[in-house]
């Protein structure tokens, strides 16, 4: 908003700190939604990385239970993705509630 960047020149603020303390605080809080739905997708989507030939965590999952015929690395992968996810949201939901007072 132009005139709180007014109001942080009046103030005495320096471009940087107007920017830091003021603008992106606000910006911040209504970004972080949208980046928590991006690194969760991310997470999810690391599993196409097998149509380039990458081998990534789920693949090496698939070739271990296929060569012990055993569903637990599966089951491991499964879980450790779900857990991956669920730290991040629980990290992004932290930020958001931290943010709060600028609402």
């Amino acid at each position: 908003d132009k005139g709180q960047v007014e109001a942080a020149e009046i103030l005495g603020y320096s471009p940087a700190q107007c920017f830091f303390r003021i603008v992106f605080p606000q910006v911040w809080k209504n970004i972080l939604p949208s980046i928590t739905n991006e690194v969760i997708t991310l997470v999810k989507d690391t599993s196409l990385a097998f149509s380039i030939s990458v081998m990534e965590m789920f693949t090496t999952a698939k070739a271990i239970s296929s060569s012990e015929s055993s569903m637990l690395p599966l089951i491991m992968a499964g879980v450790l993705y779900y857990l991956f996810n669920f730290i991040v949201a629980a990290f992004m939901e932290y930020c958001e509630k931290r943010l709060e007072y600028y609402h």
